[in-house]
């Protein structure tokens, strides 16, 4: 138990300090990508693949990975490129991964290694390579771009999710309650943000989206500039964790420092799903946490909060 509260307590440094780790790796060719580490359970040698009928191109078949049956998908097919030959297999890795909820492998050509850095010198992907990109962010390590991959695109793509709302009377009911309230919706995942904002506004609610933390806190400034409350202009804040420029838990911190922002009700809505949220959510201070994404989840957390705020 020591040695996994060691590990807690090593990776909950970077929170609130726009740090971040990055796992390293090559699809085809030089070309580096980074995933981030926390969302990493392992990297092992291809295991042998099962091929399941009617399966999406991108899954080049499902493995057996320590008890659960976990499917193996090509992540350079997945984002345009050539896939990995039947011989490349051989040599592939699988990058073991927690998204969404789920687990996955991606699989890769090499490995390269992990490395630490600031968010803020992690930039969003250049206007002109155009909305069909796989990348949410890119940055610079050791003179070479390194471009980090839009899971939650790929993942949407391979297996769309059900983002359609239950219609629950108490959704209807809340309809007419939160139809003069706005949430500010922060993703750097164009995927992601739609799918929030959506859920939001099926429920009544104005929905205002930002793309990463540091735009989110300059809007916050702006709306308080005056000395106003920020719960005078929002109900409440949903913000992804991992963002270019400026992470999620930063964006929290730098709230809940501002004495004019920190009433904002503040919920982490992250595909980071894994056992040290509870610690880094505590250490930043926000309000709540779920993990993505779950529409008739998302709305009745929502609905409650709300409720309860206003009551």
């Amino acid at each position: 138990m020591s040695g996994v509260m060691d590990n807690v307590n090593q990776r909950t440094q970077l929170v609130g300090q726009n740090r971040l780790e990055l796992l390293l790796f090559r699809l085809q060719g030089r070309q580096l990508y980074g995933i981030n580490v926390f969302k990493v359970r392992e990297v092992l040698p291809c295991p042998r693949l099962v091929g399941i009928p009617h399966r999406h191109p991108v899954v080049r078949g499902v493995a057996h990975v320590r008890g659960e049956t976990v499917a193996i998908l090509d992540l350079g097919l997945a984002i345009g490129k050539k896939p990995i030959s039947d011989e490349g297999l051989k040599e592939g890795l699988v990058i073991i991964s927690e998204y969404n909820r789920k687990i996955q492998g991606f699989l890769v050509a090499g490995v390269d290694r992990i490395v630490n850095l600031n968010w803020d010198a992690v930039k969003p992907p250049p206007r002109q390579t155009g909305t069909d990109v796989y990348l949410t962010a890119v940055t610079e390590i050791d003179g070479q771009l390194v471009g980090i991959i839009d899971v939650e695109k790929i993942l949407a793509e391979v297996a769309p999710m059900n983002e359609t709302l239950s219609g629950s009377q108490a959704q209807k009911d809340f309809h007419k309650k939160s139809a003069a309230l706005r949430i500010l919706v922060v993703d750097d995942s164009s995927v992601a943000r739609k799918q929030a904002q959506r859920c939001m506004e099926a429920i009544g609610f104005e929905v205002i989206v930002k793309d990463d933390g540091k735009q989110a806190l300059d809007y916050l400034e702006s709306l308080t500039a005056d000395g106003s409350d920020i719960n005078e202009h929002l109900a409440m804040m949903i913000s992804d964790v991992e963002m270019p420029v400026m992470d999620g838990y930063t964006l929290v911190a730098r709230c809940k420092e501002n004495p004019l922002l920190t009433g904002l009700y503040i919920m982490l809505h992250s595909s980071l799903s894994g056992v040290f949220n509870h610690a880094m959510v505590k250490k930043v201070g926000a309000d709540d946490f779920m993990a993505k994404f779950s529409p008739d989840e998302l709305a009745e957390r929502v609905m409650e909060v709300i409720d309860s705020r206003t009551h």
